[in-house]
């Protein structure tokens, strides 16, 4: 009894000191909660019979659960900030005569009493949060939002136990730590000195391997030259060829040879060297995605998977080169002005930050890093899902869908010729009201195009004046007209303007078995009209005369059907089963035509629940990668205010006013949090960029410019929130921490 009341007492006395580990536990329950709480059994939005989230709940609980175990990181440091804060007290007991399993276990005591408390606001704060991802769930399934309070029982359980299990591991190793710790290594804990920067190895450990990323960058790049390169490219791309073998073998030659030498040069111009050769390298590298748009420059799949990993390398070397040179910056910036360096406080400014750079540099790289890997996982994840959810409105545009493929078949007898009787029994059977019902043919503009079976060479379907007319009117849109010796074109949603225009251009005129048609004035369409219309890697289908149809060898069978009402869950289910017996995707016999099947109320369901899980994971995963990096730079600081309070109290007795103590504080940390945080920001978008670059004509399709900045904003939004709630924190427990040293000093 007197030990609990003990730990009761150090709890509320210590609570300004916990105030760090209190915003990091009841942010990471509150997440916990909130995202979790859709997987509950006792969730039951309003969403209608056409949808199941059953889907989603299995998957969300695996991915939820999975990505936070980062957080046993996150818990063991902070605990293992508090017990270094601690030490000097727990010194103190010891020498008194309190055992030391005593002392560990009152510790535990301590925490685990503040873990409880900040489960149980983070459950009540996860209970409001939990309303934005139910929002966020009923917009992907197209459904308004209506607040409402829940509480799912198992969701908490679930939630204290993870945490409570996750406090009770870290927390048995903080006893065995204090056991094992001699009196007088907790007495002058505070005293040991951090390993200096230039005797550390990370460093040239990283040099090692950007030199062999180096190698295999010229060995690529020299590849790609000898068997790609054509004197015919434009001057960009020939800067891009010459810059991917020019620069790494340069900045590779630098390497190697300033190696033998760094001794009378010194690292840090050795590095700095290095540093730009790796910025030159990247220029070419990074460009490739745009001038692969502008140009065919008949890269595959794996080299830009090489070039995209080269450029990875290349900007992690980069970040940790800044960090490294970073204190040597801060000193030649110093030492250039003479008032700069003896301005009001500056002079004890710029020591703080060299002594904490000098040995805390690794430390920044890997947040760094880590920060920008998580702001790129919060842009990405928006336009990931909102091009698939973009591309499920130009996939499952029709109730149902089924289409032949004869790309597997190799004589012609062999073409299925079926009206799918099976989809009209089950929709007899079934009861289910047709709004409207259409099966048609798509043809080979030339018989011979039969036997085309290059992967990427196949040639374009024609599609029947009145079944395309009949499509459109089905979706709602205008008819058109051809005469007798004209065609149009239907084009896919995400292909670009300029690959159309160029298409139009070389194809004025189509030769067809039945003859010659021209291209019509009025000869491009791009409404979404479904995938199963084209013809394998081709977005194009002509739009042909019925005349010259009748005479063209029909080659793919479709039926599209749109019912009165969206098809509830466990009918569409049944219905795709059938399908998938009746007519299969891959048969088992050669020669034999496979299927394309697609009932849209399963495939949104199932395309819904994928998305809103990917979409989750990755923005949850972002939140803790974020808060487990302002949360180690805020207790960074507060580490660095414990050991050097002497030096503030020293400046109190010197004359300073504590509006300019003030005014300090708030540059040491604007540059401690500043300095990763702008690099990560600086990085992220070099790699944002370059991301949406690649997928411009998906986001241009499927999701919209307009979508995407607000999503953007809302991710900015969550980033400001996160730094001002960790920078106030830190700022105030800082001032305390030295006011409260500098009251004990007098």
């Amino acid at each position: 009894m007197m030990y609990t009341k003990l730990i009761f007492k150090n709890a509320k006395r210590s609570g300004k000191d916990y105030l760090i580990y209190i915003v990091t536990m009841t942010l990471c329950v509150t997440l916990f909660y909130a995202f979790l709480s859709i997987s509950s059994t006792h969730y039951h939005p309003t969403i209608g019979a056409e949808y199941n989230i059953s889907l989603l709940a299995g998957g969300m609980k695996l991915a939820i659960c999975g990505i936070s175990l980062l957080l046993l990181f996150l818990i063991h440091y902070v605990n293992r900030f508090m017990l270094r804060k601690k030490q000097s007290e727990f010194a103190v007991e010891a020498t008194l005569g309190m055992e030391q399993k005593t002392i560990g276990l009152l510790f535990f005591g301590e925490t685990f009493f503040l873990l409880i408390f900040s489960v149980s606001v983070g459950i009540l704060l996860g209970m409001v949060v939990s309303q934005v991802i139910t929002a966020m769930l009923l917009a992907s399934f197209g459904e308004p939002y209506a607040f409402s309070w829940s509480f799912f029982p198992d969701t908490v359980l679930l939630t204290v136990g993870f945490f409570v299990v996750c406090q009770i591991l870290v927390g048995v190793g903080n006893v065995r730590i204090l056991n094992k710790s001699r009196i007088i290594e907790l007495m002058t804990a505070n005293r040991q000195n951090e390993k200096p920067l230039h005797k550390s190895r990370w460093m040239p450990m990283i040099c090692i391997f950007y030199g062999i990323m180096l190698l295999w960058m010229l060995e690529v790049g020299a590849v790609k030259y000898h068997f790609y390169f054509d004197p015919r490219y434009p001057l960009p791309v020939k800067l891009m060829y010459w810059g991917n073998v020019l620069f790494p073998a340069v900045t590779l030659l630098w390497a190697i040879a300033v190696s033998f030498l760094h001794r009378k040069i010194g690292f840090s111009p050795y590095l700095c060297g290095l540093l730009a050769g790796a910025v030159l390298t990247a220029i070419p590298i990074f460009s490739i995605a745009e001038l692969e748009k502008a140009y065919f420059l008949g890269f595959d799949a794996p080299t830009l998977n090489q070039y995209l990993l080269f450029g990875v390398a290349d900007i992690l070397f980069i970040i940790s080169a800044v960090m490294y040179l970073s204190n040597a910056a801060l000193l030649y910036w110093k030492e250039s002005k003479v008032s700069r360096k003896y301005h009001n406080t500056s002079l004890f400014l710029f020591g703080q930050l060299s002594s904490k750079l000098a040995t805390n540099t690794k430390t920044m790289t890997i947040i760094c890093v880590t920060l920008t890997f998580s702001i790129c996982l919060f842009v990405i994840a928006p336009v990931l899902t909102g091009w698939s959810l973009g591309y499920l409105d130009s996939r499952a545009v029709y109730d149902i869908q089924i289409s032949s493929r004869y790309n597997d078949v190799y004589e012609v007898e062999n073409l299925p010729d079926t009206d799918y009787e099976e989809i009209t029994a089950f929709i007899e059977q079934n009861n289910i009201e047709i709004k409207d019902d259409l099966t048609f043919s798509e043809y080979l503009p030339q018989k011979s195009d039969f036997h085309q079976r290059v992967k990427y060479d196949f040639p374009p379907l024609a599609i029947a004046l009145k079944d395309y007319n009949a499509v459109r009117k089905m979706l709602g849109y205008e008819p058109i007209i051809l005469k007798k010796d004209e065609f149009a074109t239907h084009w896919h949603s995400a292909a670009e303007d300029k690959d159309i225009e160029n298409y139009i251009a070389e194809h004025t005129l189509l030769e067809t078995d039945a003859g010659t048609l021209k291209l019509s004035e009025n000869a491009v369409f791009q409404e979404p009209v479904g995938e199963s219309i084209y013809n394998l890697y081709t977005d194009v289908v002509y739009i042909i005369p019925d005349e010259i149809a009748q005479v063209l060898l029909p080659v793919q069978s479709n039926r599209f059907v749109m019912t009165q009402y969206p098809l509830p869950f466990k009918t569409a289910e049944m219905l795709e089963q059938l399908l998938g017996r009746s007519y299969p995707e891959d048969p088992d016999k050669d020669n034999l035509a496979g299927y394309s099947t697609t009932v849209r109320t399963t495939e949104v369901n199932r395309i819904i629940a994928l998305n809103f899980i990917l979409k989750a994971s990755l923005i949850y995963g972002a939140i803790v990668l974020m808060v487990m990096c302002l949360t180690v730079l805020a207790l960074q600081q507060l580490l660095d205010a414990e050991k050097n309070n002497y030096r503030f109290s020293v400046l109190r007795k010197m004359g300073v006013e504590e509006k300019d103590l003030h005014t300090l504080v708030l540059k040491q940390l604007g540059v401690w949090f500043g300095m990763p945080i702008t690099a990560a920001i600086v990085v992220a978008m070099i790699v944002i960029v370059y991301f949406l670059q690649s997928v411009s004509a998906e986001i241009s399709a499927y999701i919209g410019c307009g979508a995407l900045m607000r999503q953007i904003g809302i991710i900015v939004g969550i980033f400001a929130l996160l730094l001002s709630c960790y920078f106030l924190s830190t700022w105030l427990l800082f001032q305390r921490s030295i006011r409260s040293n500098s009251d004990s000093v007098r």
